[in-house]
């Protein structure tokens, strides 16, 4: 009987919502914006870098 291994990515779900959560403080986002940024975090993160002195 082959054996099962169960694999927990905990860790990398966790990282993943920290740098969330970071994100949703950093750049000041109000709760909506917070959760549309689940969807598209890329986004609000690229916004936010554009407008960064060059």
């Amino acid at each position: 009987m082959p054996k099962i291994k169960i694999e927990n990515h905990m860790f990398s779900g966790g990282v993943w919502f920290a740098a969330w959560l970071f994100t949703i403080g950093f750049l000041k986002l109000a709760f909506w914006q917070g959760v549309l940024a689940i969807v598209i975090w890329p986004y609000y993160v690229g916004v936010a870098l554009s407008a960064l002195p060059h």
